[in-house]
């Protein structure tokens, strides 16, 4: 029966079988040693009979193997023990010479990403470059731990639309059977339409953005978390919700994944010990970051990428929380499905930033028909056209008072972990120069 790695060291004195890709090997002393890799992590393997050996000549690293051997302890082998008197049986050759050393550590510097993707099927193997997409597997599954406590119901929403009628030019198109179809910016409508259906919906799915930006920030193809919440009393209970998911889902991942955001060199987390996040309306960050660096930002819609890392810095020094809230957007930022505050002139519409970066954007909607209909047509919105249909039937029936969030996955994995560029919280990152692998 197959032992993997993690368990070895419970079966001393015994001889067990392991079985996984061979990850590294080397000669020390007249021995050879080496380590076998399986999905829990490394077992050490010395092999001292030539003929064993000899099974292994030619081989490259990622043979598969299955070994057998007597579990000895071995304080300074992984787990604490290893495999001795060996016996190896080759199930995969492989005798092509890898083209990077997956043993060794992966370097994430500006200049080697195109390398790292390039050869992402290979480097995946690195045992730092796994825990990376471990920790986003994490994420994802306490954020849905949180919501379906929260009474959320998870939907799936369609991909192919029949046009862009959220607005904006940067969408995909394509040919669908003959009629022009674009891929998904978000699922937006579908998911104000479910919650007059289930109150409380959620969805983590890929959305398609055709940006031309070649940006730390930016993918062509990314994965999101969107919720929408009815029967909402006002904005502050959308943000709180919104807020209470990232700490919990932080604070989890801090507990159950230290030891690998210790080896990534992850920031230590800091969160407001009542639970709190801060919140500065736009105008306020403005004011302050003129204040502080002497750029005038008064006249901006919304913040400068280095207004957000420098509210974050702020938050972080002085309120000891690496979360920070930007509320009252200008009302002339808004888009049509946004409640609205004419008489303070702000749109009911925040961002979650996270250690420099805006990580979702919280409004609370318009649900009134009338004034969906008023504000569309305000915003030379075609409202017979054939694609708000369906979406303002959900209006015209009865919807509650909603809001909700656009969640950026990819960049909350980022900033967990410390990473410098959102692709490499990708597993095979799409932006305007890579399509591949």
């Amino acid at each position: 029966m197959r032992v993997l790695s993690s368990d070895v060291a419970s079966h001393i004195g015994e001889r067990i079988r392991v079985e996984g890709w061979l990850h590294k090997k080397r000669l020390l002393g007249g021995m050879t040693f080496i380590n076998v890799r399986d999905r829990r992590g490394v077992v050490q393997i010395v092999i001292k009979d030539k003929d064993e050996v000899e099974k292994l000549r030619g081989l490259q690293i990622g043979t598969v193997l299955a070994v057998e051997g007597q579990v000895v302890d071995e304080p300074r082998a992984p787990g604490a023990a290893e495999l001795r008197d060996a016996s190896l049986e080759v199930l995969v050759p492989v005798t092509d010479e890898p083209p990077i050393e997956i043993d060794k550590p992966i370097q994430h510097k500006a200049e080697n990403l195109d390398t790292l993707f390039e050869y992402r099927v290979l480097n995946i193997r690195n045992l730092q470059e796994q825990k990376i997409f471990k920790i986003r597997g994490d994420l994802t599954r306490y954020i849905r731990e949180f919501l379906t406590d929260q009474e959320f119901v998870e939907i799936d929403t369609p991909k192919f639309l029949a046009e862009a009628t959220e607005g904006g030019a940067e969408v995909f198109k394509l040919d669908y059977f003959g009629k022009e179809a674009t891929l998904a910016q978000s699922p937006q409508f579908y998911k104000q339409i479910m919650v007059g259906a289930y109150e409380r919906v959620y969805e983590i799915g890929h959305s398609y953005r055709a940006e031309p930006s070649a940006t730390t920030r930016h993918l062509t193809e990314l994965t999101m978390l969107d919720i929408e919440m009815g029967f909402v009393k006002d904005h502050d209970e959308v943000l709180d919700m919104v807020g209470n998911m990232t700490q919990y889902t932080l604070k989890k991942v801090y507990e159950h994944r230290a030891a690998d955001l210790k080896s990534l060199n992850a920031p230590e987390l800091l969160l407001p010990e009542d639970g709190k996040i801060p919140r500065f309306t736009i105008a306020q960050i403005h004011e302050m970051y003129t204040k502080a660096t002497g750029t005038d930002v008064t006249d901006e819609k919304d913040l400068i990428p280095d207004e957000e890392r420098w509210i974050c810095d702020y938050a972080r020094k002085e309120l000891k929380s690496d979360l920070v809230f930007a509320t009252e957007f200008p009302i002339e930022a808004a888009k049509f499905y946004h409640k609205v505050d004419v008489e303070k002139g702000v749109t009911m519409w925040a961002d979650l930033l996270f250690r420099g970066l805006e990580i979702a954007t919280c409004p609370l909607r318009e649900n009134n028909y009338d004034k969906m209909i008023e504000q569309m047509t305000k915003a030379g919105l075609d409202v017979t056209h054939e694609g708000f249909k369906y979406y303002l039937q959900a209006f015209k029936y009865g919807l509650p008072q909603h809001g909700g969030c656009g969640f950026g996955i990819d960049r909350l994995v980022e900033k967990t972990i410390g990473l410098s560029n959102v692709k490499e919280a990708t597993l095979f990152p799409r932006d305007i120069n890579r399509l591949t692998p």
